[in-house]
């Protein structure tokens, strides 16, 4: 059986998707893989922020097309960007194991982000980044950027910023951990939901499905559907500030998130749950917080 594996074509979505190819080689041998890479709207279009352009489907469109056409069988992306629903058609697949979930500064000549100097300029595309850098630091100048890592640094040194806010997971896997300056507390800075977990999207009822689940970490899948849980119950797209951040123990399960609007409002909660019902005590939560915040 040939296996077509679907892609974004930066250098991080080329080697998380050879992450999947090497794990399904190493086990299915018997079969033919091939990664495909596909141009998104999203990866085109550089020069608007998000917001002004669209949602997170703009990443992942044309690839979920193609996997819906069978032009490829399996689509990997990077979770955190996915839009809280699935496509009809699709489904994801169990992930595989996870990378750092934590944010990180990549700094301009600094060390930390106690050591920048006042109004410094920090640039990032995301508002759940942008709002929480100003709860820490409220003098900070945040600037809008877009592109993969290699372009977003090359903007910062261009446009002499001062700083960049990335996922360390992204440096870690393309192996410029070197490049950061700083870990952000993913207790006080929270991250995106799921973030540093691969997103595997098949077909409903393909035996790849099956395939996948057999050789996933069952202890990132079960993380990754605990992060997930939060988001689907706000319903929360790049527009808004979301993100959550879930340590599982023996009997119980923790959870730092974080809801925002578009105006900078944030409302951060930390619980603790049993793990027999944890998932629908953090849709209550999500739903808490969710009211919290339209009533203010």
């Amino acid at each position: 059986m040939k296996i077509v594996l679907g892609s974004r074509g930066s250098k991080l979505a080329l080697i998380q998707t050879q992450l999947v190819l090497n794990k399904l080689k190493q086990h299915y041998p018997e079969n033919e893989y091939e990664i495909k890479v596909i141009h998104t709207k999203g990866d085109k279009i550089l020069n608007q922020s998000l917001e002004k352009i669209g949602d997170k489907g703009l990443f992942v469109k044309e690839i979920e097309q193609q996997l819906l056409n069978h032009e490829i069988d399996i689509a990997v992306h990077s979770m955190k960007d996915m839009p809280s629903q699935c496509v009809e058609g699709l489904v994801f697949t169990d992930t595989l194991e996870n990378a750092d979930c934590r944010d990180c500064l990549v700094l301009n000549g600094y060390d930390s982000l106690n050591d920048l100097p006042i109004g410094a300029t920090i640039a990032t595309g995301s508002k759940r980044r942008k709002y929480q850098l100003l709860k820490l630091r409220s003098d900070l100048n945040i600037v809008d950027i877009r592109g993969n890592i290699h372009t977003r640094i090359q903007k910062m040194v261009d446009n002499h910023y001062d700083g960049l806010v990335l996922a360390a997971a992204g440096l870690e896997r393309i192996e410029r951990k070197d490049l950061i300056s700083e870990y952000l507390d993913p207790h006080i800075f929270v991250p995106a939901c799921a973030q540093g977990m691969l997103g595997i999207e098949v077909r409903e009822n393909d035996i790849l499905y099956d395939m996948i689940n057999n050789i996933s970490d069952k202890d990132a899948t079960y993380k990754m559907k605990l992060e997930c849980t939060f988001l689907e119950t706000i319903n929360g797209s790049c527009h808004i500030p979301v993100g959550a951040y879930v340590e599982v123990y023996k009997d119980n399960i923790h959870i730092d998130a974080l809801l925002g609007n578009e105006e900078g409002k944030l409302i951060k909660e930390t619980c603790v749950f049993d793990k027999d019902n944890a998932f629908d005590q953090i849709q209550q939560l999500a739903l808490k917080m969710k009211g919290q915040l339209e009533n203010e």
